[in-house]
């Protein structure tokens, strides 16, 4: 055991070691913790529908007597864990965002983990921005094929990639987040889609951090015309925006049928229980108006809030780069300490000496609040 003491005593000595914290309740953009009552910057709850009372009260009483309305599939989708409600909210999905067919997975890592490691084989390649999220990498390394990392948004590199490298591969890959979870920025789809058809390749788009906040339909950044029908594969979940629990595919029904049969991570995964897929399809079929309101109110707050940032921005995930971890963490313990729940994001999560702040703006948040935070952080640096 010597070795994984020296280790996480390691961890302590660079202020890089993690402990999962006493959280007592979790109430529309608040957090109590300590006997505290503090303002949830560090959610991925954008819109607040997971500690809606009064949408959950709605919900269950609806839909109480349901025989659908279980707490555990007891099986996976391929045996007796599955009914007509999860097809209905697949429907619902595909129809969103203008697919021909959607598969639920439990998880936004399980189904990046899946897709990208059973769509392609070793004699494929996968071109993969930089600071692609943990999961979509981790299916790289699990498919065994060959995969370069273009510097992040930098489509002059990933053209000179595909250029060098492209001809010597069976099929290929472009990968990449549409809104980037730690870092905020976006994706240039269009430049992408110009790219995978000069080099016929395929190009799948993770929408985690823009499905429920950006597009006409809430279906991320590729929700315009001229830019969801080039890409192929689309990722999101639904435990961020939509404030359930799970994630999907859409694409083709080939590529669909294809995960049903080879990704380990959806057959050999016991099924979300039905109450939960119920809550999803309820908060897209039935109450889609209602997140849609919630959707604009947080994309009015964030063009508010951005005019405090010296360098802008356009999404709802603001990084406040510290670089040293010592001085991210006591930055955050100040703003705890005044009521404001914003926790150091340090390494692996990000790269070392890029320690930051991760400001995560949810739809009842303020521009007061938010100027608030900034003033603290601009006084403490």
């Amino acid at each position: 055991m010597s070795f994984y003491s020296e280790e996480l005593n390691k961890l302590v000595e660079k202020d890089n070691f993690r402990q999962i914290r006493d959280i007592d309740e979790k109430y529309a953009k608040y957090i109590f913790t300590g006997g505290k009552r503090l303002i949830n910057f560090s959610s991925n709850d954008y819109l607040n529908l997971s500690t809606d009372r009064e949408l959950i009260g709605e919900f269950v009483e609806k839909y109480k007597n349901d025989n659908e309305f279980i707490f555990s599939s007891a099986s996976s989708r391929l045996l007796t864990g599955t009914s007509k409600i999860y097809k209905k909210l697949e429907n619902h999905i595909a129809s969103l965002f203008q697919k021909e067919s959607c598969l639920l997975f439990n998880t936004g890592y399980q189904c990046n983990l899946g897709v990208v490691s059973s769509l392609v084989n070793r004699d494929d390649v996968i071109f993969s921005d930089k600071l692609n999220h943990a999961s979509i990498i981790d299916g790289m390394k699990l498919s065994g094929t060959k995969f370069f990392r273009y510097r992040h948004l930098d489509y002059e590199n990933l053209e000179e990639l595909l250029k060098k490298n492209r001809n010597s591969y069976k099929k290929a890959f472009i990968i990449s987040e549409s809104v980037f979870s730690m870092d905020g920025d976006i994706a240039d789809i269009r430049k992408l889609i110009e790219l995978k058809q000069k080099y016929n390749a395929y190009l799948m788009i993770d929408e985690a951090h823009a499905f429920g906040v950006f597009g006409e339909n809430l279906a991320g950044v590729s929700d315009e015309n001229g830019i969801r029908e080039n890409v192929d594969i689309i990722t999101a979940t639904l435990g961020k925006s939509f404030g359930a629990m799970g994630a999907f595919c859409v694409s083709n029904k080939v590529i669909i049928y294809y995960l049903i049969n080879k990704a380990d991570s959806f057959i050999f995964s016991t099924a979300l229980p039905s109450v939960n897929i119920m809550w999803s399809d309820f908060l897209i079929s039935e109450k889609f108006d209602f997140v849609r309101e919630k959707s604009l109110k947080l994309r009015n707050l964030i063009n508010e809030a951005h005019l405090y940032i010296k360098d802008g921005g356009l999404t709802q995930i603001i990084p406040v780069i510290i670089g040293e971890n010592n001085k991210t963490v006591k930055i955050a313990q100040e703003l705890q300490s005044k009521g404001f729940y914003i926790l150091p994001v340090r390494p692996p999560t990000v790269p070392v000496n890029t320690s930051r702040l991760r400001l995560s703006l949810t739809s009842d948040i303020t521009k007061e609040e938010f100027k608030t935070v900034i003033d603290i952080v601009n006084g403490a640096l």
